[in-house]
């Protein structure tokens, strides 16, 4: 069985997230020891809150998660996605793993449009024949919850979506991959999408 490393830097919603691993078929662990995260055939990177926060709260991990993906499939997951991003705006300027190319950026403020953009989107799919979103339609509804989205280059954009302005919904590079709605949360979108990513480690 497929074992994931869920890295435990004292952000998210890890629980729900082993849920959901779980029941998409692989053996889920939640840790901050570097050498399980180390023997694990895949990570998983949570988070949920301010980007300087997860950055600091990963700390010493920071070394490990860059190490391990040289090797394995990462997927990075709300805040998780945007701390694979080489900077963020979010209160100043911060740095990020640098996994993927571009920059978090808030959301514009436009009248009659709340921020966060909460709740319950479509994906438009840009790489239509990625494994992470294999058996995917062309309008498949995901949830979100974010004050902040990833501004990046059309060649690591996975899919897109529209709130405000469109911006990338995911983002794959090698064998990084992040989306900024939750699959656990998802439904069986975001379950197949979790299976999908078992099935690529």
């Amino acid at each position: 069985m497929t074992k994931i490393a869920i890295i435990d830097y004292g952000l998210g919603n890890l629980r729900s997230v082993i849920r959901g691993l779980e029941k998409a078929g692989a053996q889920a662990v939640i840790t901050c020891d570097a050498d399980e995260i180390a023997s694990a055939d895949g990570l998983v990177l949570p988070g949920v809150g301010a980007f300087h926060e997860g950055m600091d709260q990963l700390g010493p991990l920071k070394e490990t998660v860059l190490d391990i993906t040289r090797k394995v499939p990462l997927l990075g997951i709300c805040l998780g996605m945007q701390m694979l991003m080489e900077t963020s705006e979010e209160h100043g300027i911060h740095k990020g793993l640098g996994l993927i190319p571009g920059c978090v950026r808030r959301f514009p403020r436009v009248h009659g449009q709340k921020v966060p953009h909460m709740g319950w989107n479509s994906l438009t799919i840009t790489k239509t024949d990625h494994p992470l979103f294999a058996g995917f339609g062309p309008d498949e509804y995901v949830y979100f919850v974010h004050s902040y989205y990833a501004d990046t280059t059309p060649d690591n954009t996975l899919t897109s979506t529209h709130y405000i302005c469109p911006f990338a919904s995911s983002v794959g590079k090698d064998t990084t991959f992040g989306v900024q709605f939750h699959p656990e949360k998802s439904g069986a979108v975001g379950l197949r999408l979790l299976n999908n990513f078992i099935g690529m480690c």
